[in-house]
């Protein structure tokens, strides 16, 4: 199989929520309870949101948050499975590290807990110094601060 008419695409209002549904549900275990109201504020707060495509069919996807000087993390990298093993992937993965929000920071992160020597053949390395993270659970009491309250 050739990747004659497949292209990439960043343009998030490209994208179409109930493909991006049906492409997490095919091949993102980690997405697949995700609601379409979720991916609307997710694709929001994304820059960049990169899109492959072959035709008009939706075939992958990823995304990147960035400060534009000092980190980055990319996020829910997913190729169709059918159209895996064409190098796709990693083409998805180098359009976000190359985009101008993610191409000058200083350090790039990933989210990832399969697919380990993927992302090592591209330049990833394990960081066991960053593995800390806090669930986000209701608060009890949230703390709001006027301009006359201070936390200290």
């Amino acid at each position: 199989m050739d990747n004659r008419g497949i292209y990439f695409c960043d343009r998030p209002e490209a994208v179409h929520l109930g493909d991006l549904k049906a492409l997490f549900d095919l091949g993102a275990f980690w997405a697949r309870e995700r609601r379409l109201e979720d991916l609307v504020v997710m694709i929001a707060n994304s820059d960049p949101v990169i899109t492959v495509w072959d035709g008009a069919m939706l075939i992958g996807h990823g995304r990147a948050t960035s400060d534009g000087v000092y980190r980055a993390t990319i996020w829910d990298v997913v190729i169709h499975p059918d159209y895996q093993g064409r190098g796709l992937g990693r083409k998805l993965v180098q359009t976000i590290l190359s985009h101008p929000k993610v191409c000058r920071v200083e350090r790039v992160y990933l989210m990832t807990t399969h697919q380990q020597s993927f992302y090592e053949r591209i330049g990833f390395t394990e960081n066991a110094s960053t593995t800390m993270v806090l669930p986000n659970q209701p608060m009890l009491h949230a703390i709001s601060l006027t301009s006359q309250e201070s936390l200290f």
